[in-house]
């Protein structure tokens, strides 16, 4: 079974009620004694980007929820490093935040692979010991991360394609009712 650390993906648990989490997937960006944070992948917010910051002059690009947490902030994962410095590794290859004023920049410019970033409205955050207990208590299942599946642009099929890379017995999760009383 995989650990808790960077780069691992929660998929909830195919009858978690919570709202925010219901058939989501986090990419955990950090996990310490502390605590941990990270984003929901698969989940579109209302508004675009240029809504959110006005320096964006590039209209229609896509924000999702990244949780319930400090929803005034804005944050992104990304696969250029090359061209935004200031990233933290989270994965090989996959970077979350760095220098935004660069980032608009090169939204605005028309220089940057939109297929390699992904913005995010809040994000999703653990005390102390909390992650632990919810594992615990079966309402995540772990995975190791695979970056095309976080920007391949069908969002609403990351959660059945992440549990269908488990294999059979998760495979079958992916096309479980959300309310099986109702079956």
């Amino acid at each position: 079974m995989e650990q808790l650390a960077p780069g691992i993906l929660l998929i909830a648990d195919p009858f978690l009620k919570d709202p925010n989490f219901a058939r989501t997937v986090i990419l955990l960006c950090e996990h310490q004694e502390e605590g941990s944070f990270g984003f929901v992948v698969n989940r579109p917010f209302d508004h675009k980007l240029d809504e959110l910051i006005p320096a964006v002059v590039t209209p229609n690009i896509p924000v999702f929820f990244g949780g319930p947490v400090q929803l005034d902030t804005v944050h992104f994962i990304h696969q250029l490093p090359d061209l935004i410095e200031g990233g933290f590794e989270v994965f090989p290859g996959l970077y979350w935040g760095g220098d935004f004023a660069t980032v608009v920049e090169l939204i605005n410019r028309g220089e940057l692979d939109m297929q390699k970033i992904k913005f995010f409205i809040g994000y999703s955050g653990w005390a102390s010991g909390q992650l632990e207990g919810e594992l615990n208590e079966k309402s995540w299942i772990l995975s190791r991360i695979t970056p095309p599946l976080l920007f391949n642009g069908n969002e609403e099929e990351i959660w059945k394609q992440s549990l269908q890379k488990l294999g059979n017995n998760f495979a079958l999760m992916a096309n479980f009712p959300i309310d099986p009383s109702l079956n």
